[in-house]
């Protein structure tokens, strides 16, 4: 049965695989309802930044940005319940963003969405690419860390590609990460960011082998467990998150970064669950934040249901290579209305193919997330047409 059945006529010609136009059939929209009181669970949805299309600057050199479009877009996700995880990769930190357009962006989202919980992203991107002395990575962070406090701003404690070109041995990451948490006026969140989100990242602890690297980062954590709220590993493997989450610290969160996997990480087991971190609620915010008053009720099977649709389209935006997820966030955010346009900082709207697009089409509506199908349709035929498909 449609699930509106006066959209039956609704249809759009879609390439698929081959390059072939087929005419697709839209289903429609799932309703949703905002959350009356707080989730179980810790939910933060990682944001991304709306690009200025009218801006003179070089889209691949400056980052040009729509501030009301970009906070306003911070309105929607937090009036469906989730915390702003604010100038994460999301947001195309290091891949567009820069140290300067970024404290600017946790300063509007902490001055533009009162009330809302905002954890901010710290790093040390703002040195150039390349090695540098671990005293100089320490003095980065601790930049980067002070600015965000003097604001009123949580920390989420990034991963470094400074210091991962420059460590020479876990020791040198134990040294960073003990001094940096020493310092912090309030727990942070650590953030380990696979190497699958940003190759710059391989080896992060001192380790390619990742429970190798696990068992240092763990130490870091019992070592200043006061002062960290909790982790978010981004690996995109349950069994590896699974097994951290059991040796974390009394008190120590585990929030899922894992775009494939998290339904079944949020709703855990026996032994414990995942709180959230996750830049596809960006893209999903109405059906998670459904399914989490759900899964606050104990009503596994509704929770179960709302999300098995969204973790295909999820696992589709998050394919390799994973680094450019932020495209298929964007072309969400534009097919529903939240931006006038899709362009990205960076020109990374042109970081996926139609095809790649076309599907994404498809699973966002078989989710009921395309809320608005005719205005969804005339965006995606206007993408078509720049690609000279009629």
């Amino acid at each position: 049965m449609d699930r509106h059945p006066e959209i039956k006529d609704l249809k759009i010609g879609l390439p698929e695989a081959g390059g072939a136009l087929k005419a697709y059939q839209l289903l429609g929209p799932k309703e949703f309802k905002k959350p009356s009181k707080p989730f179980t669970r810790v939910a933060y949805a990682a944001a991304h930044v709306v690009a200025d299309p009218l801006s003179a600057k070089e889209p691949w050199l400056e980052a040009a940005i729509d501030w009301d479009a970009t906070i306003a877009y911070r309105r929607h996700l937090a009036s469906w319940g989730f915390g702003i995880a604010e100038a994460m990769d999301t947001a195309q930190r290091g891949m567009g963003l820069d140290w300067a357009n970024s404290l600017e962006l946790i300063r509007r989202t902490l001055e533009g969405v009162p009330g809302a919980v905002v954890a901010s992203g710290a790093g040390t991107d703002h040195l150039a690419p390349g090695e540098h002395s671990i005293e100089k990575i320490l003095k980065a962070y601790e930049e980067q860390s002070a600015a965000i406090e003097k604001l009123g701003g949580r920390i989420i404690l990034m991963a470094s590609r400074a210091l991962a070109a420059s460590a020479k041995s876990p020791d040198d990451y134990a040294r960073v990460y003990d001094r940096i948490l020493g310092q912090v006026k309030q727990p942070v969140i650590i953030h380990w960011l696979g190497e699958m989100f940003d190759p710059a990242l391989e080896g992060y602890w001192g380790r390619k082998d990742h429970y190798q690297a696990m068992d240092i980062c763990l130490d870091v954590l019992n070592k200043n467990r006061s002062k960290v709220d909790g982790i978010k590993i981004s690996l995109l493997d349950k069994d590896k998150e699974i097994a951290m989450r059991r040796k974390l610290p009394k008190g120590v969160r585990m929030y899922t970064g894992d775009d494939f996997n998290f339904a079944e990480l949020i709703e855990g087991d026996a032994q414990g669950y995942s709180d959230a971190l996750l830049g596809i609620f960006d893209s999903i915010a109405p059906a998670a934040s459904q399914a989490l008053t759900h899964l606050s009720a104990n009503e596994v099977k509704q929770y179960n249901d709302i999300l098995a649709p969204t973790v295909p389209l999820s696992r589709h935006i998050f394919k390799a290579p994973t680094r450019f997820y932020k495209t298929g966030v964007v072309f969400m955010a534009w097919l529903n209305g939240h931006q006038e346009h899709f362009t990205m900082v960076g020109g990374q709207q042109s970081a996926r193919s139609i095809q790649h697009l076309s599907e994404l089409f498809r699973l966002a509506d078989a989710a009921g997330l395309l809320q608005d199908p005719g205005l969804a349709c005339r965006c995606m035929r206007q993408l078509l047409a720049v690609h000279g498909i009629q």
